[in-house]
Order: structure tokens, then C-alpha cells, then sequence
């Protein structure tokens, strides 16, 4: 999910419009945009599908004012359809407002339950939702106060954006699991789940928000609110890894650059004997680098991704994901034919997409694959946002590693540990690394 606001930018939807575009590597389920007009109207267009399919001129063009919140997302079996894909619009008596959030609540079915018991009717099963019905405001009622209390009783890896007729709210959670960020744009302002966003619309990096930090853009400019004294800077080990674009920069560490560093400590614990270096496009690509600079076995690009696919991981559906290995990446014969071959991977989660692209590289002659994954063993169940959530479908769950190599068919089989994949972000983060070792920031509910 990416989630992306602007507060005070004229033509506020196209600035989104095309800040989105530089998102859409994190879901292609769905995209949606909400605007709050100068008479307070709120105006807002959804769809399935990716950005282009979603939004054209004539949508583009109703969706009027200086404030706006846009998002685009991905969904996996339980909450797929329209009606979840985000920003969500409420009605109220003390004012209309917009919700979007990304990222996974462990305790949603518990403020859930509180919520029905209080007679509130649930529309989604969405978070958005939940944290909605949390910070409805009585008259004279200040909503800081409120969204402060809700995200209090929250529990996960989130980031929320709340936008009122003239505010907009940027809140993320206590462990700073999920993303986001602040530009600057003219005299407005932008906030982003990655800055990748940022240059494409005109806007300059400022800063992370921190964790457990609420930022209010208004009139008075931009202010500052801490909902929790616990704060601890674990960013998702898998931003880095796999879900952010190369030219993000997350809590001070460049996502390219964490990636190249973590291809050459993936040398150093795990070399191989081999002719060429193939990293799996896109997300591989500066790992595969770095492996061939620290070990000096030749870059080659081995495997080409066709342009206008979606990202196989995030599609809902496994007889999707399968299907869309083989629509997804092609071999290059002449390169890879007789040669040993590394062939550099970000992650593997459930096993097929690896095994897969082994079998095609061995299909187009080579003649040893030698499998190095960029980060640790994947044992454990996500429940902060990344769609893993059961050990079953998880390839090293229950697996040694030596198993875990024939499942995918490689001739050799490493990964890069722990430490190294904390050591890989130049000491601005302690990485949440919970599906790799079972420790998780955040009690589960």
C-alpha cells in the first residue's frame, strides 16, 4: 500500500496524480483520490486497477481543491473490491473527513468488537475504518486530542492520513514499522510512504516523520504532536529489501545503496564459484551489483522483465503469482548458455517464483544456479502489513536450508544473515527482522 497527501498545493489532484505514479510499485490492486474543495465539498474518485486505468482527464479534472489524500494499494484474498480500496470518506455532524492508511493493526478485531458494542456498524474491514469511527469529535472537541487517544489503543505497523476541509493529519506508529516521509511544495506541503514520490512533483525531501509522531498541516503551517513517549525506529526490514523503489530514501538510509551493501556481505558469507552475476529484476538488481563488485564474477543481465507487468508477490491470488513468473520475466539465451550462473534474489517467500526462474535458467542452458537471497530465512508470519501471514505458505518455515534448495531446484542455496541485514543500513536503523527471526517489536493481539 502507498499512501501519498498534499495540503495547500494548487491543483492538488494533479500533483497527486502524478506523485502516485512514483508509488505504484507498492500495489496495483486499486488506486483512489479524495479532495476537499474551498467550500468544504469533498470530491472523490476510485477504481480497480493501476493509476493510468484508474484516473483520466475527466477525473482528474473533478476532483477540485488545494488539500487531497491519494493511495494506491494492493489486496490479497480476504479484502479485495472497491469498496477497500482507499481513502475512505465519512460524514459527519462536527465535519466531513477522509481516512487512508497503510500497513496491518495485530489488535483490529479487538477495537473492532469495541466498536460494535458501542453500536457502530463496520462498512469494511478496513483500519481506516476502525481508526474513523475512533476519532469522530463531539462539538468544541479538539480532533488532535481524539486521533492522540485512538492511536493509543492501536497496536501494529501503520501510517494514517486524515484530512479534514482544512487540515491534514500524518501520523505513524510508535516502532516506525511503515514509511513516511515530508516534502515541501511552493508554499504547501506533501507526505508520502517514500520520497521516491516527491521529485516527480516538484517537492523537496524535508524530512521522516518520526515515530509515534502526528504532523498537522493547516493554516499555521506545520506542527508537531507525539501520541507515545515509547518510540523505537524499527523500520520493516522489507522496505529495504524488496517493497521500496531504489531512489527512496527511508529514515536516512538510501534503499539502493542498503541493497548494494547487502549484495556484498552477501558475498562475503556466502560466495560461489560461478561465471556471471543475474540479479531478478527489479528490486534484485543492486544486490546482484554488489555481489559481482565484492566478489568480481561479471554482471550480466541474464533475465529481462517485460515493462508493463505487475509485481508477482503482491497479486492476490497463488495461480496468479505462478502465472505471472513466466509473463513477467524472460531469459536471455546467448548470455546465460553454458555459464555457471548466481542468480541474486531480494527474498523468497512462498518458493514458486524461485523455483520457477531456476527451471527458465536452466531451460536457456545454463549449466549451474547457484541461488543467493539478500536477506535471512523467511520462518515466520508478518502481521504488520506484508501479505504473509500464515507459516504454511512460508518456504523455510519448516524447512532446512539444504531442503529449502531442492524445493526450489538450485545447486546451491545461501542466504544473508541477521546481523548483516542490519549492519546493511549504515547504522540508521534497527530493522524490524521479525519474519526472519520470530522477534517481534509489537505484542501480538
Amino acid at each position: 500500500m502507498g499512501v501519498l497527501g498534499a495540503y495547500n498545493v494548487p491543483n492538488v489532484s494533479t500533483a497527486l496524480y502524478y506523485g502516485i505514479h512514483n508509488l505504484q510499485h507498492r500495489g496495483q490492486e486499486g488506486s483512489g483520490m479524495a479532495t476537499f474543495t474551498e467550500d468544504g465539498k469533498c470530491c472523490r474518485h476510485r477504481g480497480l486497477g493501476l493509476v493510468d486505468s484508474v484516473f483520466d482527464e475527466q477525473s482528474i479534472g473533478s476532483l477540485k481543491g488545494n488539500i487531497g489524500i491519494a493511495t494506491v494499494r494492493y489486496a490479497n484474498t480476504e479484502n479485495g473490491g472497491l469498496n477497500n480500496v482507499q481513502p475512505l470518506f465519512f460524514r459527519h455532524s462536527s465535519g466531513d473527513f477522509v481516512v487512508a492508511c497503510d500497513g496491518c493493526l495485530v489488535n483490529a478485531k479487538h477495537i473492532m468488537e469495541m466498536l460494535e458494542e458501542t453500536g457502530n456498524v463496520l462498512q469494511t474491514n478496513l483500519d481506516s475504518e476502525l481508526l474513523a469511527l475512533l476519532i469522530k469529535k463531539k462539538k468544541n472537541e479538539d480532533r488532535i486530542v481524539n486521533i492522540i487517544n485512538a492511536l493509543n489503543i492501536m497496536e501494529g505497523g501503520f501510517t494514517f492520513l486524515i484530512m479534514t476541509k482544512n487540515r491534514l493529519y500524518a501520523c505513524r506508529d510508535k516502532n516506525g514499522i511503515k514509511p513516511l516521509c515530508i516534502g515541501k511544495l511552493g508554499d504547501g506541503y506533501v507526505v508520502s510512504s517514500e520520497s521516491c514520490a516527491f521529485e516527480i512533483m516538484g517537492a523537496t525531501f524535508l524530512r521522516d516523520i518520526e515515530p509515534g509522531e502526528i504532523i498537522c498541516f493547516d493554516n499555521k503551517g506545520m506542527r508537531s504532536n507525539f501520541y507515545s513517549c515509547d518510540c523505537h525506529r524499527r523500520i520493516c526490514a522489507m522496505e529495504y529489501i524488496y517493497l521500496a523503489r531504489p531512489d527512496s530514501d527511508i529514515d536516512g538510509c538510501n534503499v539502493h545503496a542498503y541493497r548494494k551493501e547487502a549484495g556484498r556481505r552477501l558475498f562475503r558469507e556466502c560466495p560461489a564459484d560461478a561465471d556471471i552475476v543475474v540479479g531478478v529484476p527489479e528490486s534484485s538488481l543492486s544486490a546482484a551489483m554488489g555481489y559481482s563488485e565484492e566478489s568480481g564474477i561479471p554482471y550480466e543481465m541474464g533475465l529481462v522483465k517485460h515493462k508493463y507487468m505487475g509485481r508477482t508477490f503482491i497479486q492476490p491470488e497463488q495461480q496468479q503469482r505462478e502465472l505471472g513468473v513466466k509473463l513477467k520475466l524472460s531469459p536471455v539465451h546467448s548470455i546465460l548458455k553454458g555459464k555457471r550462473v548466481v542468480l541474486v534474489d531480494d527474498s523468497i517467500v512462498r518458493g514458486t517464483t524461485s523455483l520457477k526462474i531456476v527451471k527458465l535458467l536452466r531451460e536457456a542452458g545454463a549449466t549451474e544456479v547457484h541461488v543467493r537471497i539478500a536477506s535471512p530465512m523467511m520462518k515466520f508470519p508478518c502481521y504488520y502489513g506484508v501479505d504473509t501471514s500464515t507459516f504454511e505458505e512460508l518456504l523455510c518455515s519448516n524447512r532446512t536450508l539444504e531442503e529449502a534448495c531442492r524445493v526450489i531446484g538450485a545447486d546451491s542455496l545461501g542466504y544473508l544473515s541477521p546481523a548483516s541485514t542490519e549492519a546493511s543500513t549504515f547504522g540508521c536503523a534497527q530493522p524490524c527482522q521479525a519474519c526472519f527471526t520470530g522477534e517481534y517489536p509489537v505484542e501480538l493481539g
